[in-house]
């Protein structure tokens, strides 16, 4: 297969065109300085390129505060972004890999999401996502829906290098620990985009590694995963205000995740070993 990488330059993108590599697929891998997506000439004429069979979206714009004032920008990227992708592919016959969140949901539930649930987002970010959803669902012929959520990995900010840097520069950390979620790998989400790739089962799916947290319980195993003897104290959200409301329990469930690929991510923690294993060879 030939695949096209766009958002490339990040850290998703970035894992997933090692993924695709390692299994010797050819991959052109895009960044956003060779391939703006809310441009739809310039997307149109890179497919018409490098003729690609799939496209994989990595593209986004994920700054969730920063959102709320400057939502026009969201939406270009994250909502008209995938619109110019979903109209090339449906011209070009291409397959769309579109990556999408699970702050397309209220976070009100409180049990695993699953795919067909109302989605129903909170803040400006989880609105972009949402259209570009919609878009996707109604313009590209044959897709793979994937929300994920919580991510972290090689090659770009997250909340672990956060969580590390924080712990460097202060005595105590507060965190927030009544908002729920699963976090996620990106080299296990990249491994399990190839798999729903080569499985030829179009839709929608939640990956993300096995297992529920709250952001305060995954710093404090980051911490432990460390050696790092930082105090840490739980908080509520009502206490850590941010300008973007987040969704209290946004934990995904993977059904038919098993039942197409033929298994599921590693528990969260195990993720977080072997992601802190790699960093210390960097």
């Amino acid at each position: 297969m030939h695949i096209l990488v766009t958002g490339a330059g990040g850290m998703l993108g970035q894992a997933v065109t090692r993924e695709f590599q390692g299994r010797n697929q050819t991959v052109t891998a895009l960044n956003h300085a060779r391939l703006d997506i809310t441009d739809l000439a310039a997307v149109k004429q890179a497919l018409a390129e490098y003729t690609p069979e799939i496209i994989i979206n990595c593209a986004a714009y994920t700054k969730v505060d920063q959102a709320e004032t400057d939502y026009g920008a969201a939406v270009q990227v994250n909502a008209l972004g995938v619109r110019n992708l979903a109209l090339a592919c449906k011209e070009t016959g291409a397959v769309l890999v579109h990556i999408s969140t699970d702050y397309v949901f209220d976070g009100q539930k409180n049990e695993p999401l699953r795919i067909y649930d109302e989605r129903h987002p909170v803040n400006a970010y989880g609105r972009s996502k949402y259209l570009g959803e919609r878009f996707l669902e109604t313009i590209a012929p044959r897709y793979y829906l994937v929300r994920t959520s919580w991510l972290f990995g090689p090659g770009g900010p997250n909340f672990v290098e956060t969580i590390m840097k924080l712990a460097r520069e202060k005595e105590t950390l507060t965190v927030v620990d009544d908002q729920w979620g699963c976090p996620t790998y990106t080299v296990d989400l990249a491994r399990a985009l190839v798999c729903l790739v080569e499985s030829g089962c179009y839709g929608v799916y939640h990956i993300t590694n096995q297992g529920a947290t709250t952001w305060y319980r995954f710093a404090r195993e980051i911490l432990a995963a460390a050696g790092v003897k930082t105090n840490i104290k739980p908080v509520t959200t009502a206490a850590f205000p941010r300008p973007a409301r987040r969704p209290a329990y946004s934990v995904l469930d993977s059904f038919p995740l098993k039942e197409t690929i033929g298994y599921l991510l590693p528990p969260w923690q195990d993720a977080l070993k072997r992601y802190f294993a790699e960093r210390s060879t960097d």
